[in-house]
């Protein structure tokens, strides 16, 4: 890998899918995320193993990680946010699962039902049990910026949940704009105070495009360092715990400005277009109909 190199992480077939309003077919999430393989992407986030009493649409995580043609080199991960979560996960042959926590205490509550302090105990023996079993660990921080129900998000909190997923195990921790308020100037007070103690190779950034700053939200953090991306084909997505999250950045617009600054991704644009046309046509339209 070289120094100008950029990692894109894509989401859409679980961060962006879980938000839809309508329940995508099994096979046609399969046929999107065969499609993506085929792109360059080295990781592709394919489903969550999360109740589907809460989460409908990830119902199929099971079905999913059965039916996708598996391409060498790229790395299948999948949300699992409790042990039995990581026990269907790890059956299915997942090779990254993902803990998740929060900057904010309400969207904590909101959205996993317990406080930060309270999930980080709840996260360790399911990072301990991935780790034993050697899949690779990922960390997610929700509301890294702003927060729903809290406004404004102090830097010092992320900086301390994400030490804490980091002294768990977690090979990288992502930083989510989770209603995509950031700017480019709320994203610098944030990374000022953590790579000032967290190595810039250990962070990921996940930028809501609510506003349409994500991408200059990129640009800051590749200025303090960072080199991992998530982004979402076709700009799938947001929270359905957090109102007002419009959707993910889009995975052809971030490689568009990326290869336009001489970054290098290793990315096939004509191929991501492909999954994009895929995309619009087989599973926007079924969601929307639903």
């Amino acid at each position: 890998m070289t120094e100008n190199h950029v990692t894109v992480y894509e989401v859409g077939p679980r961060d962006g899918l879980q938000n839809e309003a309508g329940i995508v077919p099994t096979k046609q999430k399969i046929a999107l995320i065969d499609l993506l393989s085929e792109t360059g992407l080295r990781y592709i986030e394919a489903t969550s193993f999360v109740s589907p009493k809460w989460v409908p649409q990830m119902a199929d995580a099971a079905e999913v990680m059965a039916g996708i043609a598996r391409k060498s080199g790229v790395t299948y991960a999948a949300l699992t946010p409790n042990m039995k979560g990581l026990e269907a996960a790890l059956e299915t042959g997942a090779d990254e699962v993902a803990i998740f926590g929060s900057a904010s205490e309400s969207f904590s509550q909101k959205n996993i039902n317990c406080t930060i302090a309270e999930s980080l105990e709840r996260f360790a023996p399911v990072a301990k049990a991935a780790l034993a079993a050697g899949v690779s660990l990922r960390g997610y921080v929700s509301c890294v910026i702003a927060c729903p129900y809290e406004g404004t998000i102090a830097p010092e909190p992320v900086r301390d949940i994400t030490q804490a997923l980091l002294d768990l195990g977690c090979g990288q921790v992502s930083l989510g704009d989770t209603i995509g308020k950031g700017t480019s100037e709320s994203a610098a007070n944030l990374l000022d105070v953590l790579v000032g103690t967290i190595k810039a190779d250990l962070l990921a950034g996940h930028f809501h495009d609510t506003d349409g700053t994500a991408l200059a939200n990129v640009e800051t953090a590749l200025s303090y360092g960072l080199r991992c991306f998530d982004s979402a084909i076709g700009g799938l997505g947001g929270c359905p715990y957090a109102p007002g999250a419009k959707g993910n950045l889009s995975t052809i617009s971030l490689v568009e400005m990326l290869q336009a600054e001489g970054w290098e991704t290793g990315l096939d644009m004509d191929k991501l277009h492909v999954a994009e046309a895929y995309l619009q046509t087989n599973i926007a339209g079924v969601a929307d109909a639903l």
